[in-house]
C-alpha cells in the first residue's frame, strides 16, 4: 500500500508581544522601570548639587573683601583664573591724560555708548626688580568721548573694583585708528603705552580717596566671573545614576528576548505527527 510522502510543517512564529504581555514579564517590567526612574531622579538630583556648588564658589569669589591688587598676583604674571572677579583696592596716581582709552558699542540701560578706560599708576606691583607699573581701570560708562564726565582725572586715588580679563575680539587693527576701540584687550593696550602694566582690568566700583571733580562716568557692572566649576564629582555621580538606569532597561530587555527564544524553541519541538494515506 503506498504511503503519501511525509511534509515537514512550518513551524510557527511566536511574537514578541505574547512573551512581554505575560504577568512575569510585564511586572519585571513595571519594576524595571520604577528602578530606573528613582536611577534617573537621583542623576537629576546629582546634577543640580553640582550646579548649587558651582553657584556658590562662583559667587564667594566676587563676595570676598577686597585685597591689595599687588598681593593676589604681580605685575610679571599673567592674570590666574581664579583671580577673575574677584574684588581688589589700589593706589597710586592717574596715568597720563593722553593714555585714557574709549570702548565703543557698550551699553548701559537702554542707552548705547562709550567705556571710559583710565590708567593707574601703582604704587606697588609685586615685581621683583620693584619697577613702576600701571594697571587699566574702567572709570565708567559715558554717552560719547566727548562728555565732560570723560575728561580725564589727575592726582592721587585710591579705589576698589573687580578683576576682568581681556575680551575675546580682536582690536589690534583699532590701535592705528587712534585710542577708540572695539573691545578691552591687553594685548592691545600694551603697545599704546610706554610703561608696563597689568594683564587685568579693574573695573570700578568706588573711590575712596581723590575721585575726580565734577562730574564722572557712570559706574558699570563688572562682568560676571566665569563659573568656577565646583563639585566636578556630582557630575560623575549623575551620569553614572544615568548609565545605571539605562543598563536596569537594558537587562530587562536581553532577559524578555532570551526567554522568547527559549519559548519560540520549544514551540519548534513540539511533536506534529505524520500523514498517511
Amino acid at each position: 500500500m503506498p504511503v503519501a510522502p511525509t511534509t515537514s510543517p512550518v513551524p510557527s512564529v511566536r511574537p514578541l508581544w505574547r512573551t512581554v504581555l505575560t504577568p512575569r514579564w510585564t511586572g519585571l517590567l513595571l519594576l524595571a522601570l520604577a528602578i530606573a526612574s528613582v536611577m534617573s531622579m537621583l542623576g537629576v538630583w546629582q546634577l543640580d548639587v553640582y550646579q548649587s556648588k558651582t553657584a556658590a564658589a562662583t559667587a564667594k569669589r566676587a563676595e570676598g573683601a577686597p585685597v591689595p591688587l599687588h598681593t593676589l598676583f604681580t605685575i610679571d604674571e599673567g592674570l590666574p583664573s581664579k583671580a577673575v572677579g574677584r574684588r581688589v583696592t589700589v593706589e597710586g596716581e592717574w596715568g597720563p591724560a593722553v593714555d585714557q582709552l574709549f570702548i565703543t558699542d557698550r551699553r548701559l540701560g537702554d542707552r548705547d555708548g562709550f567705556w571710559v578706560v583710565t590708567p593707574v599708576v601703582l604704587d606697588s606691583t609685586g615685581s621683583t626688580d620693584d619697577s613702576k607699573g600701571a594697571v587699566m581701570v574702567v572709570r565708567g560708562w559715558v554717552p560719547s568721548v566727548s562728555d565732560p564726565a570723560a575728561r580725564p582725572p589727575s592726582g592721587r586715588v585710591s579705589l576698589s573694583g573687580a578683576i576682568a580679563q581681556s575680551e575675546a575680539q580682536d582690536a589690534s587693527g583699532d590701535a592705528a585708528k587712534g585710542r577708540t576701540l572695539q573691545s578691552l584687550r591687553i594685548p592691545t593696550i600694551v603697545h599704546l603705552v610706554d610703561y608696563r602694566i597689568y594683564d587685568a582690568f579693574v573695573v570700578l566700583s568706588s573711590i575712596s580717596a581723590g575721585a575726580p571733580a565734577g562730574e564722572a562716568p557712570a559706574i558699570v557692572p563688572a562682568p560676571a566671573p566665569p563659573t568656577d566649576h565646583a563639585g566636578l564629582r556630582n557630575v560623575a555621580y549623575a551620569f553614572q545614576w544615568w548609565i545605571f538606569a539605562a543598563f536596569t532597561l537594558w537587562m530587562w530587555g536581553r532577559m524578555v528576548l532570551d526567554a522568547h527564544r527559549s519559548d519560540q524553541l520549544e514551540d519548534d519541538l513540539e511533536p506534529s505527527g505524520t500523514v498517511s494515506a
